[in-house]
């Protein structure tokens, strides 16, 4: 990181240089000059975004977790329409999505669902997303068409290579459940009990997974994943013990929403950023990379507050 900042400052003051050359410069040098500036600000500008990856593991896949809050139908539709709306970002990037579990809506979308996305930075990149996100609509379920708020929680944690993850769980902590693929993804999978339901008793966190035809293949993932939420637990505790030891306390956010989506009204706010979104139509259907790189820098500067005492 300390040489990405060393080359990022470097190359602004080769910006600045030229632009104070472009200042003196006759026609025929101006052309020439400003080609260079272009080539030269945007090297500035993906070195800046390089600084922005300050969360460990920036480079590994994401594993999200998508689940409707208290509304039924609506917030269910609602976890339908953010899954699809990182499933089409992942896609305008070429990267690739592997649904693991998905539990569909009792009319539309989904009770829940968990996915990987694969890609470059994807981690990185999607770490903005954890939270809470509301929706604001006149709900096409509503037959008065009223206008309604629903809810809907996004996790995101990283798929820690193996050999990182030092955890052990016993047996006994688990319990086991097997039962049969359902919802869009699980059509055809199988007609067996080939999916499987992890629960780690001493903490109520569950993990399921149906992503193959073999039970085993999908026990091994579902042991897998938990063990990565397990850890993302204890890495945060780590985190709020040395805050604490600097005489700083971690502030618990996703009790609030980071993000809403008001439709009726054609905006989208991001309540951590202040950014503005006047196209919701678009960032559904994935163009979100505004809205992401504004949650990495608001991200990397409340790291730095937090590294600093300077958080309030």
């Amino acid at each position: 990181m300390r040489k990405i900042v060393e080359e990022y400052g470097g190359l602004s003051a080769d910006a600045q240089g030229l632009s104070e050359m472009l200042e003196l410069a006759d026609e025929e040098e101006r052309a020439m000059l400003e080609e260079e500036q272009a080539g030269l600000q945007k090297r500035v500008d993906d070195l800046y975004r390089e600084t922005l990856f300050t969360m460990k593991h920036a480079d590994t896949p994401a594993i999200v977790r998508v689940k409707g809050g208290a509304g039924g139908t609506e917030a269910q539709d609602w976890a339908g329409m953010l899954a699809r709306m990182y499933m089409r970002w992942a896609e305008r990037r070429g990267y690739k999505v592997d649904i693991l579990d998905e539990v569909a809506g009792d009319q539309a979308g989904y009770q829940s669902i968990e996915f990987i996305i694969r890609g470059e930075k994807a981690f990185g990149m999607m770490a903005p997303e954890h939270g809470v996100h509301r929706l604001v609509r006149v709900s096409p379920f509503d037959s008065n068409n009223r206008r309604q708020t629903s809810f809907a929680s996004v996790d995101v944690v990283p798929e820690v290579p193996e050999e990182e993850i030092n955890i052990h769980i016993p047996d006994s902590d688990l319990r086991r459940d097997v039962f049969r693929s359902q919802g869009a993804g699980g059509q055809g999978v199988n007609t067996t009990d080939s999916a499987v339901r992890l629960t780690h008793l001493p903490t109520g966190i569950a993990v399921a997974c149906q992503i193959t035809r073999s039970q085993i293949k999908n026990h091994e993932l579902a042991l897998q994943i938990l063990k990565q939420r397990l850890y993302d637990i204890e890495m945060k505790k780590r985190e709020a013990e040395e805050l604490a030891a600097r005489g700083q306390q971690a502030k618990v956010e996703w009790g609030s929403q980071m993000r809403s989506y008001v439709l009726d009204k054609q905006y989208i706010k991001d309540h951590r950023t202040g950014l503005m979104a006047h196209n919701p139509d678009d960032v559904l259907d994935g163009d979100l990379d505004e809205l992401m790189w504004a949650g990495l820098e608001w991200m990397a500067g409340k790291r730095v507050a937090e590294e600093t005492g300077d958080d309030e």
